[in-house]
């Protein structure tokens, strides 16, 4: 079969790279792909979000299957484009993809639907915000509502930072009409941990959870980026707490979705703290999280084009799972998530450890080699039986970067937490 991935980071050099061990794919695409993805597929030069020139080409190529990777373009309606044209596409519907799109949304689905989260208040007014902060006190956290790149929260420890927040969002207009509404809610303490799961309807298959770090230095320290590193399984993570996260947070928003004539299919993310009462929803997303999509997709035995068809059949696809830890480290470049410079030479990645992987997120291919086209530029990452050889192995494979000014990278993503 012929398959479409859409997205250019990654979790979609990840994907592609594990529909390429698929015996059911004769070609792959990628629109528009990386410098790393283009060993693995033909990249083709299509925005995410141009819709039209999208479904023309899958109809042109005959694409057999579409997997759409990141949360533009599904909320740019890419899902209901390629349906209405009788296409088969794995990813939920713009409608459905509202759970991501909107936080102002998601925290009244969830009260409707009784998924347990953090209690907040939505504010479009600055000052009204405000108030409501110095009447909680901190910490607290300020989200705007919109997409952000993973770059539009802030965990609060004093007002005056609270203020601050909202000062940049509301007034500032810091993430334009993405931060157009706020909603602030509470700090919750605990764990972080993400669960994803292949949905469609009311079927949920849950995926083997990861512990994805956000803060852009080490020791969780920093302003939070699209993510530095993750890993899975999680060794302190009981079964119990899977189990409820499953049965009290996801399988009800599949049902409440499907109520509310928004019926999901494709990967729905629960970004989800272990608190004392239990885990709670910090965020849904509508996608495949990343870098979480880097240390999991290595460890499902199933082929991913195989699953794709039997969760849109309604089937059970039976997931199967390494019995092995995931473990890596992004390598950004220095001033990510602030500004930073593109076109950096990347360091020769034959120089990489045998048993390590790398993965492309931001970077395109030159005559002499691949430079820099984003924040998030590479992920380096191994699967082992042992999780200390693991996180030594990154280790070791971080080395090309060491001392490079041109780059950044935590140096204590593992499974010590």
């Amino acid at each position: 079969m012929k398959v479409l991935v859409i997205g250019s980071g990654g979790r979609e050099h990840s994907i592609v790279a594990k529909l390429a061990s698929s015996t059911k794919v004769s070609a792959l695409y990628a629109a528009p792909g990386n410098g790393g993805i283009a060993d693995l597929a033909t990249c083709v030069p299509i925005d995410v979000t141009a819709v039209e020139e999208l479904v023309r080409f899958a109809k042109e190529e005959q694409i057999d299957w579409t997997f759409v990777g990141p949360e533009i373009p599904l909320l740019a309606g890419v899902v209901n484009a390629f349906q209405q044209e009788g296409l088969h596409v794995f990813g939920p519907t713009k409608e459905a993809a509202l759970i991501e799109g909107s936080k102002d949304y998601a925290k009244r689905f969830m009260r409707t639907h009784g998924i347990p989260t953090a209690a907040s208040e939505t504010f479009s007014d600055a000052e009204k915000a405000k108030a409501y902060i110095a009447e909680q006190g901190a910490p607290i956290v300020v989200k705007a509502d919109g997409l952000a790149a993973g770059k539009g929260v802030v965990v609060a420890q004093t007002v005056e930072e609270a203020n601050e927040a909202v000062e940049s969002m509301l007034v500032g207009n810091q993430f334009g009409q993405a931060g157009s509404l706020v909603v602030i809610e509470e700090f919750l303490e605990g764990k972080e941990f993400s669960l994803m799961a292949f949905v469609n309807g009311k079927n949920v298959y849950p995926l083997v959870p990861a512990r994805d770090h956000k803060r852009v230095y080490d020791n969780d320290e920093g302003p939070n980026t699209g993510g530095m590193g993750a890993f899975a399984p999680i060794p302190d993570l009981k079964q119990t707490v899977i189990d409820e996260a499953v049965s009290r947070i996801l399988k009800p928003a599949a049902s409440g979705l499907a109520e509310e004539k928004r019926p999901f299919t494709g990967v729905l993310y629960a970004g989800l703290i272990e608190t004392s009462n239990g885990p709670k929803v910090i965020e849904f997303n509508a996608r495949f999280g990343d870098p979480e999509t880097q240390v999991i997709l290595p460890l499902l035995e199933n082929d991913l084009l195989q699953v794709m068809q039997d969760v849109t059949a309604g089937e059970d696809p039976k997931l199967k799972w390494k019995d092995a830890y995931a473990t890596g480290t992004v390598i950004a470049a220095s001033g990510y998530p602030g500004s930073y410079e593109k076109q950096l030479p990347i360091p020769d990645l034959s120089g990489l450890p045998n048993d390590v992987f790398c993965i492309h997120a931001g970077t395109e291919r030159k005559a002499d080699g691949f430079v820099s086209s984003g924040g998030r530029i590479l992920f380096i990452g191994s699967v082992h039986h042992n999780r200390a050889v693991a996180v030594e192995s990154v280790k070791k494979g971080l080395d090309i970067f060491k001392d490079n000014p041109s780059f950044h990278y935590r140096t204590d993503i593992g499974f010590g937490e």
